[in-house]
């Protein structure tokens, strides 16, 4: 048969030509819409990315302060202790120990901006003591190869800048949907004379605002319309003629330079510049052309590509968990500092030699925390974003978008070849070569990005250029060309109703995204039941095997065992779901003989923890009276079997007991599941995780609960606190330091004759008459 021939018609190029022109038109118009659709495409190549091999360099490391590096702190293990906010000292220490080590320089992404004389004195080898800000400025000299983080939102103190190595810019340039793809190569600074700062503070001026114009300089009145006008020197517009009022302070001079201008490097080019040895001061800034020449001894040079604003788009092509990454938390290195001033050098390490370090935060839910959202995910350490800047001057590889004329090129010839293939095609075919073409040419784009670093654009040419011509030249068939086919599809058409079109859109847009709140996590678990299970098993197949039962029989004895078992582990469990609720928890869920439940979600609760260990102490109580009733049934029973003889005896009821574990800080609430499947408001999150494995080392009978849970006790209810036991502290699956635990009293002080058997942690099916009569003398 072959492809049938069409004659030419003015109509479809006349629709190719209007189509390309409107794309074009649309992406020289730079619209945000469209922009953020293409950084969709973007972030997923970037993704990608990460499962392929590429070249990484091996001489970057990150020290990163954590929740576990502020216990550390806290608690004195590093030799000294400090509170939450850590005095210049420690970064001081840091900072010796890295030169002690060798490294070749190290990048601070912590902002120093003023100087603390509130902070306490550092004693020196010699006895003598010194302000926590002198002893970092006098590490920073010594060390000389530190890199000071500057965002230009505060002058650094001149003690901190004159005495490290460079400065290197901090600042951030989110794009508009808050992602972190890009980076300014380097942002001149207008550093404005003290003078002028001076009269800011006390005239309330905003410098930022500041209108340089011939021969004066305008400064608006924060709050007010107001400006102040400061005449300059005609022929230096930088030159201050006349200032503010008369009052200058001694020593300075009528005459003075407004402000200067600094250029400051981004801190992962002024990081990797250490080690290629590239001269900053002179490199070649060429917007025009989209480039950045930077040379360094040798013959090396480095070109980096950046838009006309000076900005390169980052290429997060190393993770945190990244094996050429060296990893370290800053209280190791405070260790070794520690040891290494007591003179005990033997065996310390000096893995740093040589290598580029980045100090920032990896910690996640305090004032420490220190990320953001990138093409990795909404969540990704902001400090990573200098290591892999510096590691794309390291290795040369940087991230290069297509150039305008020849996206422009990409667009016409996509569209060509769609109306090419549309026209020449059935209806059917076309849109099925379509498809694989917008198929190819995606496949494409992701291959030439993750191979060579060159991202083509993908949204125009196949929204645009493909789709969109595609879906012209086909409607014009329909049209025009196909109206039966077109009423047969309207028939098909009609039986879809609007509103659940609607209704299906909505789901496919439907997000299980959560909230990081304070929680407090209780897991119960219900001690001997699967002892009992196996008991009661091996007891019907003992039953069957005697009475040589029928098929249906069996069938019979098998279902009221299940029933049995059902009944007696939804009796404990219903026991222990009843007090959550009492108390205000939420019930999350059962996991087999175990009941997970949370307080702080999805209402606020500043009392949640004492609310939680109150419903623990309920909770074991209401087992305990539960287990009483049931030893005294067993008595019943007992005796019943013993005046029945030989008839068929009555089965004593299990004994279970409960270990409760809880928790309490910060994690992720929301709901979790699937399109496809339930959802279920929960939470998840490492403090979940420490709850669960605090009830696994509870035993029988106990409740046991973190520190932090404690500390809240404390807080809200001392008394209840004062009666909690502090217990060794113990390891856990998943957490790598041990954990500090209490154990919650909460049996009766007057006990009963029963409590040995109770809390024996051994599988009971019930308690013994025989056994009971013993003890109590019968």
């Amino acid at each position: 048969m072959g492809v049938k021939l069409k004659r030419f018609k003015p109509v479809p190029v006349f629709l190719t030509l209007l189509v390309l022109a409107a794309v074009c038109g649309l992406r020289l118009a730079r619209l945000n819409f469209f922009t953020q659709l293409e950084n969709i495409t973007y972030d997923a190549r970037m993704r990608a990315a990460l499962h392929f091999p590429a070249q990484t360099a091996t001489n970057l490391a990150f020290v990163f302060m954590d929740e576990s590096s502020i216990r550390a702190v806290q608690d004195g293990s590093v030799g000294f202790h400090f509170g939450l906010y850590w005095p210049r000292e420690v970064y001081g220490r840091v900072v010796a120990e890295l030169a002690q080590q060798r490294a070749k320089a190290a990048a601070f992404d912590v902002l120093f901006k003023d100087l603390r004389p509130d902070h306490p004195l550092v004693e020196m080898t010699d006895g003598s003591f010194i302000h926590s800000d002198g002893y970092f400025a006098l590490q920073l000299r010594r060390a000389h190869n530190v890199i000071l983080a500057d965002t230009g939102d505060a002058t650094l103190p001149d003690l901190f800048t004159t005495n490290a190595l460079a400065l290197g810019d901090a600042s951030t340039d989110n794009d508009s949907d808050g992602r972190l793809r890009r980076a300014r190569a380097f942002t001149d600074y207008r550093r404005w004379n003290p003078l002028f700062q001076h009269a800011a503070a006390e005239y309330g001026l905003d410098l930022d605002g500041a209108k340089i114009e011939p021969g004066k300089i305008i400064l608006p009145q924060i709050g007010t319309t107001n400006v102040v006008v400061v005449p300059v020197d005609a022929q230096d517009d930088f030159a201050v003629a006349n200032f503010i009022g008369t009052n200058l302070p001694p020593g300075m001079a009528a005459t003075a330079r407004a402000f200067t201008m600094q250029r400051v490097w981004q801190m992962g080019i002024v990081l990797a510049a250490q080690a290629l040895h590239l001269d900053l001061a002179h490199a070649r800034v060429d917007l025009a052309r989209g480039q950045i020449v930077l040379s360094g001894r040798g013959g090396v040079q480095r070109v980096i590509p950046v838009d006309a604003a000076g900005r390169f788009y980052i290429n997060w092509r190393m993770t945190p968990n990244d094996p050429h990454l060296l990893r370290e938390p800053i209280q190791g290195l405070l260790a070794e500092n520690f040891l290494r001033l007591q003179g005990r050098t033997n065996g310390l390490p000096d893995a740093f030699r040589g290598k580029l370090v980045v100090i920032g935060s990896a910690a996640q839910g305090n004032d420490l925390a220190d990320r953001g959202a990138t093409p990795l995910s909404r969540s990704t350490l902001l400090a990573g974003a200098y290591w892999n800047i510096a590691n794309s001057v390291l290795t040369g590889r940087f991230i290069r978008r297509a150039s305008l004329p020849l996206e422009l090129a990409v667009i016409i010839i996509a569209g060509l070849i769609t109306a090419f293939l549309t026209w020449r095609l059935r209806t059917l075919a076309a849109s099925g070569a379509i498809v694989l073409f917008m198929l190819f040419y995606t496949a494409a784009a992701f291959w030439t990005f993750i191979r060579f670093r060159f991202c083509l654009p993908l949204v125009f040419p196949i929204v645009g250029a493909m789709l969109m011509e595609h879906l012209m030249l086909v409607t014009y068939r329909v049209m025009f060309e196909e109206g039966q086919k077109r009423r047969v599809k309207s028939v098909f058409s009609k039986i879809v109703a609007p509103d659940i079109v609607n209704e299906l859109l909505e789901a496919k847009t439907l997000a299980l995204g959560g909230t990081r709140r304070e929680v407090t996590v209780y897991f119960a678990d219900i001690r001997g039941f699967t002892s009992f299970t196996d008991q009661s098993q091996a007891r019907l197949l003992e039953y069957i095997a005697d009475r040589q039962l029928s098929d249906a029989d069996v069938e019979a004895a098998v279902n009221e065992e299940a029933r049995e078992a059902l009944s007696t582990i939804n009796l404990y469990l219903g026991a222990v779901a009843g007090v959550i609720k009492r108390h205000n928890g939420t019930l999350d869920k059962y996991i087999g003989d175990c009941v997970m439940a949370f307080w702080g979600a999805p209402v606020s609760n500043d009392r949640q923890a004492v609310d939680c260990v109150e419903a623990a102490i309920e909770a074991q109580r209401a087992i305990y009276r539960l287990n009483l009733d049931r030893v005294a049934e067993n008595q019943r029973r007992e005796l019943q079997n013993i005046v029945a003889g030989a008839g068929v005896p009555r089965h004593k009821l299990p004994i279970l007991t409960l270990g409760s574990g809880i928790n309490t800080g910060m994690a992720t609430v929301g709901l979790m599941g699937s399109n496809e499947h339930l959802f279920n408001y929960t939470v998840f999150g490492r403090e979940v995780n420490l709850a669960s494995r605090l009830e696994t080392v509870s035993g029988h009978g106990r409740i046991i609960i973190s520190d932090t849970t404690f500390r809240h006790l404390l807080r809200h209810d001392p008394a209840l606190a004062r009666a909690c036991v502090a217990l060794p502290p113990v390891k856990v699956k998943g957490i790598a330091a041990e954990v500090i635990i209490y154990e919650v009293p909460w049996r009766p002080a007057e006990g009963s004759p029963f409590d040995e058997e109770l809390f024996s942690g051994k599988p009971s099916e019930g308690t013994s008459f025989t056994g009971i009569a013993r003890r109590e003398g019968a």
